[in-house]
């Protein structure tokens, strides 16, 4: 074949797919564990109704399917949450990550579609809830597996989980990202903040600030206001210090364990490299790790032991 020829259509062995709130993402894997296509669409889980779900995958993945077999597609995320395509129940810690065999097998419309959703993991106490991070956890131990330490996963609503083992032993979820977007985009905050740039001395400052005294986070939240209107802070130092009040009342709460223990962000974006600034600012070190990297590490994991849950 010449480069000019055209090497017609590509089938997958197998489809990987991170289906989110708001985005779905998908890998397509030849049989040489290739990645011949990586698609996203803005169908979420928050967008669709169940009956909804397999149309958005087969826009994203029809032309990648074979005809005459139904090809496997391994699914982690909010696509098996209660308001989901199908209810994947959680698992509970302390245990390990899911695998194929904790899966909840998909009835579909289209016979070319093997679905199986991997479950999440839930906390009796104090109560909480993870989808689609396990899978993420899964595909970090397979490339450090005695881990014994602390895991920041960086997103609307970062979660920090405890690892020993094998085992995910606790977590923690905080809902920072969240309140920066309601406190920056409709608290009377948004008026001084810059919609972009954010001044990183004035987020260092911030984090110290909150590490001393994280009680008065309410009222140093109003500060960034009143220092708008009488104190000269800028809109990009108004920006850094509200994020830098989250993100360190955050840290505040997790001290005692991210001084005791190795911690690794799963994330290498601008929110993971900001949370890895917060931390050095208070004497701690984190490495960065691709989450898109692990997240299809973790599913490319289930899908090599599903062929041995269905023999």
């Amino acid at each position: 074949m010449t480069p000019q020829e055209n090497p017609g259509p590509m089938t997958a062995d197998w489809i990987a797919v991170d289906w989110g709130t708001t985005n779905l993402r998908i890998w397509a894997i030849d049989g040489s564990g290739k990645t011949i296509a990586h698609r996203s669409s803005a169908k979420g889980m928050g967008k669709l109704a169940p009956h909804e779900f397999e149309p958005a995958l087969l826009d994203l993945t029809e032309d990648l399917l074979s005809e005459g077999r139904g090809t496997a597609v391994i699914v982690c995320g909010m696509a098996g949450s209660r308001q989901g395509w199908a209810e994947a129940p959680y698992k509970t810690t302390p245990c390990p990550p899911p695998t194929i065999g904790d899966a909840t097998i998909v009835a579909t419309r289209d016979a070319r579609l093997d679905v199986r959703i991997l479950p999440g993991i839930k906390q009796l106490e104090p109560a909480d809830v993870m989808r689609g991070e396990e899978t993420q956890i899964a595909g970090f131990l397979a490339g450090d597996p005695e881990f014994k330490g602390l895991l920041c996963l960086p997103g609307t609503h970062t979660k920090w989980v405890f690892l020993d083992g094998g085992r995910i032993t606790a977590f923690t979820t905080f809902m920072t990202g969240e309140l920066f977007a309601l406190l920056s985009g409709q608290s009377v905050l948004r008026h001084g903040l810059s919609q972009q740039d954010m001044d990183m001395d004035a987020f260092r400052k911030a984090v110290g600030d909150m590490d001393k005294e994280p009680a008065r986070l309410a009222a140093e939240l109003f500060g960034v206001r009143a220092a708008g209107l009488i104190a000269g802070l800028g809109p990009e130092q108004a920006r850094g210090r509200l994020s830098g009040l989250l993100i360190g009342v955050e840290l505040a709460a997790v001290r005692q364990d991210i001084a005791n223990l190795p911690i690794a962000i799963l994330g290498s974006d601008t929110l993971a490299r900001t949370y890895r600034t917060a931390l050095e600012s208070l004497g701690h070190s984190a490495g960065l790790l691709d989450a898109d990297t692990i997240t299809l590490k973790g599913l490319t994991l289930a899908y090599s032991s599903c062929s041995k849950v269905s023999s």
